[in-house]
């Protein structure tokens, strides 16, 4: 489904935390779980590692309109849901 945008622009290695695309005027952009993305870096350094790497290098980062948006769940919906 993310290939019907091929003009905005997506993160390299995190497809799995993808959840969405979001849009209103002016923003049209992909939308990443923040926990998924957490997650995933995990995999590569602690936890505080992750958080910091994600608020300075990915939360922090703009690179024009269509750069990635990020949203926290408050609550993890549950399989079958």
């Amino acid at each position: 489904m993310i290939e019907e945008y091929p003009d905005l622009l997506k993160m390299d290695g995190f497809d799995k935390a993808i959840i969405g695309v979001v849009q209103r005027v002016g923003l049209q952009a992909i939308c990443y779980d923040t926990h998924k993305v957490i997650e995933i870096l995990m995999k590569d350094m602690t936890e505080e590692e992750a958080w910091d790497y994600y608020s300075f290098n990915m939360l922090g980062a703009y690179v024009g309109e269509s750069t990635p948006v990020f949203l926290e769940l408050f609550e993890k919906p549950r399989s079958g849901e």
